[in-house]
């Protein structure tokens, strides 16, 4: 399952509330977005 963040109230919406109706609970946006991990840079010796 996938996580979604809304673009415009910027809360984490699971895929199971998204079903058949995309669009968000609390302001009722159709934008998301995917939030991506912190990428950890490692320096080379």
């Amino acid at each position: 399952m996938a996580d979604y963040k809304c673009f415009k109230c910027g809360k984490l919406i699971s895929s199971k509330k998204l079903d058949k109706r995309f669009t968000c609970p609390h302001c009722n946006s159709r934008i998301f977005y995917k939030p991506r991990k912190a990428i950890v840079k490692i320096k080379a010796k």
